[in-house]
């Protein structure tokens, strides 16, 4: 008979080696995509066993739309903590920057992810989270309708610049790769060259936004 304090330990438990999973998962997916991997794969990598893998996401397609869901809500949860809306657009158009480059800095690799889906899937998964991408974009829409609406920033199209401003934060992280071999012996994932990064991203993004 299990006991009501087993209930919290088991629930733990469950946690972790879902993400062990996810994460597993994740980097698997990156590397071939939905086609090219195997559950089995997976399994080793994470340590568990491929029954394991079924019981908690039914099967790789299911597994696949968590991993490409995981980011969406929590890119959602970190910049619903920042309180933009509460600060000046200038400085939360900073704060968002900020928070993009350190989230993608703790995973780099992400972006292939992204490309894997748009390259054999055509981002058929990726629309399923399109909602809980479009909140985090509408909190960029909003710092910059609003900092055109106070006459701190220029007229921009959102639909353009919102773009525009993501590519200067990730893209830095997607091309690591293959410019490592430009620029050789130069650690650009580490906390200084991260740093380097967000500031001349902010430097660069606001010379492009302000009135």
């Amino acid at each position: 008979m299990v006991s009501s304090s087993d209930t919290p330990s088991r629930s733990r438990n469950a946690k972790i080696t879902k993400q062990q999973i996810l994460d597993a998962a994740e980097t698997a997916f990156s590397r071939h995509g939905l086609q090219g991997t195997r559950i089995s794969e997976i399994a080793r990598s994470a340590g568990v066993t491929t029954a394991m893998i079924h019981y908690y996401f039914g099967n790789k397609e299911g597994l696949y739309k968590t991993v490409l869901q995981r980011p969406a809500l929590e890119a959602g949860d970190i910049f619903a903590q920042l309180g933009l809306e509460a600060l000046p657009p200038e400085e939360a158009l900073k704060t968002f920057i900020k928070a993009a480059i350190v989230y993608e800095a703790l995973h780099p690799y992400r972006g292939m992810l992204w490309f894997q889906e748009a390259s054999q899937n055509q981002g058929e998964y990726f629309k399923l989270s399109i909602e809980s991408w479009s909140k985090t974009f509408s909190y960029l829409q909003d710092i910059l309708e609003r900092g055109m609406a106070e006459g701190s920033f220029r007229q921009l199209d959102p639909s353009f610049t919102i773009v525009h401003i993501l590519g200067v934060c990730i893209f830095y992280f997607n091309i690591h790769e293959n410019w490592k071999h430009v620029v050789p012996g130069v650690d650009r994932l580490g906390e200084q060259m991260v740093q380097g990064h967000i500031e001349n991203a902010i430097a660069l993004i606001l010379a492009g936004v302000k009135a």
